[in-house]
């Protein structure tokens, strides 16, 4: 067994306690062996946590990682008429070759600020899938269908590629890629789509993962199409259940907030997209009072725009509060436990804590800075306080991806002056079509 010692720190308890204690991790199967007192342990390959805390991986519960390359694109305007305006003329440029390089700039952000996991909707999965492995961190992938504008030859093919793409790369980079079933929709993937594809994604076990209720654009043609709210609708056609989780859910009813609830579906809250897009804020802690899992997710670096977690913490704090009309709603600790154990759940990967047994994906944040100054409570520091900046080491089933804040596992240099090309190459294309 090849060991990895995590020593000299404070760690992050799944109880949200901290205390001094060194991590002890078997690298051969990319699990935590132990959490004892500092000195009581060894091992063959030690990350020096002086000064820091020790916490689990943050897992980004809802993104488009391969949007890095329109980060700055395209700002300032709500959902629909960026997606229709900006968005999507330049998404069909897109080339594999591009997908790849922003998939690659994506996953150094995020491996730069502690984030071990990840849940992606785009195309060209391939590409994604194969940074991932390259990256070492964990994901959940899927082909993301959509409907509308096609005709019913291209809509089927579209729907196919999703489960076909789900089927056939699931169980990539060594167990580390999940998969899941992607409607973009409930109003870009028609009714007859829905029907006669999700049964057959349920006979497959495969998750599924679709954005839903984000803007009020996406709540009234349904109610005026089908006379009913767009949840109870998705529950009608058999897209909700404890193997699926919803982005946004920003516009949801009490009525919807219970049948989440009483079907174990998940919700990713993207708190920075959802303000910058003017689309809203979503009822997080009536949807935790109701019992539904939420974690936070980045969304795409198009619409935030980074990939920071931390940042996406603090939001998710302070926006919680506003949607509550109370400061004492979706308090820090709670917010830590969506970005981590929540997280992990939703996306289905043993993570989230550290604890003997678990996966040994962790962050290092290195608390010698002026804005974690005092630590009167580092679990507040880590919600309203915290930087991606601040974190100095990151791990991933096992094996160190940054090591005193760099990369191991990308020439990140190379990797920018490449996503910088696509990018320009891209923005180029879409501008003579």
């Amino acid at each position: 067994m090849t060991d990895l010692l995590v020593a000299g720190g404070r760690v992050l308890r799944p109880d949200l306690t901290v205390e001094r204690a060194d991590v002890l991790v078997d690298q051969d199967d990319g699990t935590i062996v132990a959490v004892d007192e500092p000195g009581e342990l060894g091992g063959d390959d030690e990350l020096d946590a002086s000064g820091g805390l020790v916490m689990p991986g943050l897992v980004n519960a809802h993104t488009h990682v391969a949007m890095t390359l329109l980060r700055g694109y395209a700002d300032d305007k709500p959902l629909d008429r960026w997606l229709q305006e900006d968005i999507w003329p330049v998404e069909a440029e897109l080339t594999a070759e591009d997908v790849r390089a922003g998939a690659e700039l994506g996953l150094v952000e995020m491996v730069k600020s502690g984030t071990t996991a990840l849940s992606d909707m785009y195309f060209h999965v391939d590409e994604i899938a194969g940074a991932v492995e390259q990256a070492g961190v964990r994901a959940v992938l899927g082909h993301t269908a959509v409907t509308v504008g096609k005709d019913d030859e291209g809509a089927r093919e579209d729907v196919r590629e999703s489960l076909a793409v789900a089927r056939d790369l699931d169980g990539a980079a060594d167990g580390r890629v999940r998969t899941t079933f992607q409607p973009h929709s409930l109003t870009t993937v028609g009714e007859e789509y829905l029907r006669e594809f999700v049964p057959e994604a349920d006979a497959a076990d495969l998750p599924v993962h679709c954005h839903a209720n984000e803007t009020t654009d996406e709540v009234d043609p349904i109610l005026d199409e089908h006379g009913v709210r767009p949840l109870e609708y998705a529950d009608d056609v058999g897209l909700l259940g404890a193997d699926t989780w919803l982005a946004h859910c920003v516009h949801v009813d009490g009525a919807e907030i219970d049948l989440l609830a009483e079907t174990g579906t998940g919700v990713a809250h993207c708190p920075a997209s959802n303000m910058k897009l003017a689309s809203g804020m979503a009822p997080v802690q009536a949807l935790l009072d109701a019992g539904v899992t939420v974690g936070i997710g980045t969304d795409g670096a198009a619409s935030n725009n980074d990939l920071d977690m931390f940042d996406e913490m603090r939001d998710a704090a302070m926006v919680g509060k506003l949607a509550a009309d109370d400061a004492a709603a979706v308090d820090a600790g709670t917010v830590v436990e969506m970005a981590t154990a929540n997280g992990a759940e939703l996306l289905g990967f043993d993570s989230g804590r550290v604890e003997p047994g678990a996966n040994a994906d962790l962050a290092v944040l290195d608390l010698d800075a002026a804005h974690l100054t005092p630590a009167h409570d580092l679990v507040s520091h880590l919600t309203y306080a915290a930087r991606g900046s601040d974190v100095c080491h990151t791990v991933c089933d096992g094996e160190v991806l940054m090591r005193d804040r760099e990369v191991e596992v990308f020439d990140e240099a190379a990797v920018r002056d490449r996503a910088a090309e696509h990018a320009d190459s891209l923005v180029g294309r879409a501008g003579e079509s």
